[in-house]
């Protein structure tokens, strides 16, 4: 079985688009995945599963319409993924880790897709692209942000959802232990 971090895209974000983290638990539990945990309310799980991850996407995001009535893009990482992701940071990673930001997509972006954004028009906001992940360092956080909201606009014909970077650690530590047995 393949340990999986499984990023659910756009939930418990105001008053709508409800999944409580138990159920969303049973919903994996009930896909045939093993050894599933919750992070936070915003829909970070780190489970097993015999599936390939295109299959896994698809049955979890089919489950999930039908025990909500919405849709839910997700996205997945391997633990290996998510160590390179971790490993590859263009950014400091010592400071404070809700300014550093990854926008992960399931799909690398179609090239030029960011071209439109004029780096230097952002202060000292900064992106980087790197295969399917949009790292942005934020120093003034993601609620401000001028470069975030113009990335949320840009279309990329990707889904992504976005994780700060203390997230990011955390899961991969949940990921690491989920494999390693801990």
């Amino acid at each position: 079985m393949t340990t999986y971090v499984v990023l659910l895209r756009g939930i418990n974000v105001g008053k709508n688009r409800k999944l409580p983290m138990a159920e969303l638990r049973t919903i994996c539990v009930d896909a045939g995945c093993a050894d599933v945990r919750t992070y936070i309310q915003s829909g970070n799980v780190v489970l097993r599963s015999a599936q390939k991850a295109p299959a896994l996407v698809a049955e979890l995001e089919r489950r999930i319409r039908a025990h909500t009535g919405f849709d839910v893009p997700i996205v997945v990482r391997t633990v290996d993924e998510l160590e390179s992701v971790v490993a590859r940071c263009p950014f400091d990673t010592s400071v404070d880790p809700t300014t550093l930001v990854v926008a992960f997509s399931q799909q690398r972006p179609p090239r030029g897709a960011l071209r439109d954004l004029d780096a230097g028009a952002f202060g000292d906001e900064q992106f980087v692209l790197d295969g399917r992940d949009l790292y942005l360092s934020l120093p003034g956080g993601q609620g401000r942000s001028k470069l975030a909201a113009a990335v949320a606009r840009t279309r990329t014909g990707a889904v992504a959802t976005v994780r700060n970077w203390k997230t990011v650690e955390t899961l991969l530590a949940l990921a690491q232990a989920t494999t390693s047995g801990r």
